[in-house]
């Protein structure tokens, strides 16, 4: 810790905050706690703000699989349901999901919260941009799958059934849909984790280049897993933003880890002396 944390009067509003390391487990319990409560209201105060418009965000959601439809020969074609209570679930699944990016600003900056205390002082200068470097990486996450990711699945799973009669339900359409969107959202996050564990000093940029070869082992597999068809280009499509990624993290963790190996070299060189 440097100097002028030492310094730091001690008073209510900031002994959490110079202390955050040496809390006990109960504390860091309740701290979580507190800061998943404040994030499940900024969600749900985005769920009402979005299920009023519900229908509209329906309509985004249906419009990759009629394009597809259209694109084979099939359009006019719906999605269909099996219990007359399955389209209001699903307009509030939507306005979850909806109201999960709206609010996701408020959620990552309870993260940031509940992770600072075991930052530096200097180390936490880096909230604003911290909230909105991961509030984009999340919302563009969500459109990539959208706009790209999705509907290219979407054409090869419809243009290779093309002999069947299509009657998709919006459950099963919807539980695609948010694995797809949610999926890729939480991949852009990338650069986020590498962030705070480069901050962490757990890992650095030599690290990530000298396991270079593993993640991308691990990148492959991972596209694997939500990837929604079998073919190689749909998962290629899902691994090369996650390779890319995964050199930004690189950059990310050299910037972000130079003041840890700063401060390191000079208790080192202050052991030494002493």
């Amino acid at each position: 810790m440097s100097p002028e944390e030492v310094q730091t009067p001690a008073t209510p509003e900031t002994q959490h905050e110079v202390l955050g390391g040496t809390m006990s487990f109960l504390e860091h319990l309740e701290e979580l706690r507190r800061r998943i409560f404040l994030a499940a209201v900024g969600v749900i105060v985005g769920f009402c703000l979005c299920f009023a418009y519900a229908d509209r965000i329906y309509g985004f959601m249906e419009k990759p699989l009629l394009k597809a439809f259209a694109a084979h020969g099939m359009a006019g074609q719906k999605l269909g349901y099996l219990n007359p209570i399955d389209p209001f679930n699903l307009y509030i699944k939507l306005a979850l999901i909806a109201g999960l990016f709206l609010a996701s600003p408020w959620v990552l900056y309870q993260v940031w919260l509940f992770i600072s205390p075991g930052l530096y002082k200097r180390e936490r200068r880096y909230v604003v941009p911290f909230v909105l470097c991961t509030s984009a990486l999340f919302i563009i996450g969500g459109v990539f799958a959208y706009r790209y990711a999705f509907p290219i699945a979407l054409d090869f799973l419809v243009g290779y059934a093309h002999r069947f009669q299509p009657f998709v339900t919006i459950n099963e359409y919807f539980d695609l849909f948010a694995t797809v969107i949610l999926g890729l959202g939480l991949v852009f996050e990338l650069p986020t984790l590498i962030f705070f564990l480069s901050l962490l000093g757990i890992v650095n940029a030599r690290f990530l280049l000298r396991n270079f070869r593993y993640a991308v082992l691990a990148i492959f597999v991972v596209a694997a897993v939500i990837t929604p068809t079998a073919d190689i280009t749909t998962m290629l499509v899902f691994a090369t933003p996650m390779l890319l990624l995964y050199g930004v993290s690189i950059g990310v963790a050299y910037v972000f880890g130079k003041d840890r190996r700063e401060r390191r070299r000079q208790k080192k060189a202050a052991a030494e002396t002493a």
